[in-house]
């Protein structure tokens, strides 16, 4: 029995590695099935789920409401292009923007598509109500940042893996340190057509590396002053992951262009999302964006059952207390165990820095054991191991994890 199971495991690995580009080095378990907090491998074997997708699954895995959605919607009508009009975009772009605030939506289905809707969307409004001359837009990011994927945002970044002979590069990008506001005021001050500042609230892929308090409102406040567009990268934080529904709620910061993907579909089907006001919206006339799949019907009915979930569960005040639990218990855990440098995050975006290099096996060696011992995580930037599970635990369930994790690390 033993050797089939392995089998099972061993075959979908290997038919990966055969068939599969390999652009991932994803943990050694072959996942087969999802409910809520756990996810089940081909051997039958339950998991705590400490990833959620990179926080895709903020609503668990297959919720109930969302999958209901989906099959109704998927019997009637999936797809029309934009082409014509739908029954459902309407209703779901009055919903968005009433959920979060905003006049308009730009729908599409990736993060890294909305990031670079975002991109244009800025440079465009600079062009023709900023006073910025045509190709001269230049947009400020930060260092460490991970927007994204596709040849314009890899130019931005400083990932070398991620940059490394996919060249030639975008140009129109001015980087900085993040956490800086003298850098900020500095670059906005002294370089010229600077046409927006593009940042994450938390730098999750980094390491969830949260800034000090009261960056992201002096931020804001910089770029209101020097006539730049705020653009807030809420792919990972936004939809109640750090304890509010966006974390720049935080500080009671209201970007210009919000950028929104992963949890918006509870990880059942690839929505994403760019808000902004109408002044900024407007300026995107017909023909000059889009995507065939973008605002679809079946993404817009997916996309208001996982908000409803996010609002009537109560999520983001459930991620709040959580996390507060998390944090709490694992620095007390951190002072008799010198292995686990810091532990930081905000909600139940967490992580701990092992006190190794990062070139070092110390934290993947640990996510392995946390798997042998039924709980599922990923490292990041080699020595920084980040904690996400869905929304929906509940404490007993967070309490049995952290003994998990406490139990595994005591090993090292």
């Amino acid at each position: 029995m033993i050797a089939t199971e392995n089998n099972a495991t061993n075959k979908a690995i290997a038919l990966e590695n055969k068939y599969g580009a390999h652009n991932y080095h994803p943990l050694p378990v072959v996942l087969q099935k999802g409910e809520g907090v756990y996810v089940w491998d081909v051997e039958g074997k339950k998991y705590f789920d400490f990833l959620s997708a990179y926080s895709a699954v903020n609503q668990g895995h297959c919720h109930p409401k969302i999958i209901k959605a989906l099959q109704e919607q998927a019997s009637k009508l999936t797809l029309t292009s934009r082409a014509f009009f739908n029954d459902k975009l309407g209703n779901y772009e009055e919903y968005m923007s009433n959920y979060f605030g905003f006049d308009k939506i730009l729908p599409m289905n990736t993060g890294a598509e909305a990031v670079e809707t975002a991109i244009k969307l800025c440079r465009k409004y600079a062009y023709e109500k900023n006073g910025i001359a045509e190709d001269k837009a230049k947009i400020v990011v930060c260092e460490n940042n991970f927007h994204g994927r596709t040849t314009t945002i890899i130019s931005f970044s400083n990932d070398e893996e991620a940059r490394r002979n996919f060249g030639p590069y975008t140009p129109g990008f001015e980087k900085i340190p993040y956490n800086d506001l003298e850098a900020l005021e500095l670059t906005l001050k002294n370089t010229e057509n600077i046409a927006g500042f593009l940042v994450e609230p938390i730098q999750g892929e980094a390491g969830v590396y949260v800034p000090s308090e009261g960056y992201l409102q002096k931020a804001k406040a910089l770029c209101e002053k020097y006539n730049v567009l705020f653009i807030a990268d809420e792919v990972q934080t936004g939809i109640a992951r750090t304890g509010k529904l966006l974390a720049v709620h935080h500080e009671n910061v209201i970007p210009d262009i919000l950028i929104l993907g992963k949890a918006l579909s509870g990880g059942v089907y690839p929505v994403s999302a760019v808000l902004a006001d109408n002044n900024i919206m407007e300026v995107i006339k017909p023909g000059q964006h889009g995507s065939t799949f973008g605002g679809n019907p079946l993404a817009a009915a997916v996309a208001m059952a996982a908000l409803e979930v996010i609002t009537d569960e109560n999520l983001a005040e459930n991620a709040e207390n959580l996390g507060n639990i998390f944090r709490r218990e694992l620095q007390e855990f951190a002072k008799s165990n010198p292995i686990i440098k810091i532990v930081r995050g905000k909600g139940l975006l967490n992580a701990i820095v092992i006190d190794d290099t990062e070139d070092s096996s110390t934290a993947w060696d640990i996510c392995i054991k946390l798997r042998d011992n039924g709980l599922l995580a990923k490292p990041t930037h080699g020595n920084i191991i980040r904690f996400a599970p869905p929304l929906v635990m509940n404490e007993n369930q967070l309490y049995e994890c952290l003994d998990i994790i406490k139990k595994t690390i005591q090993e090292f």
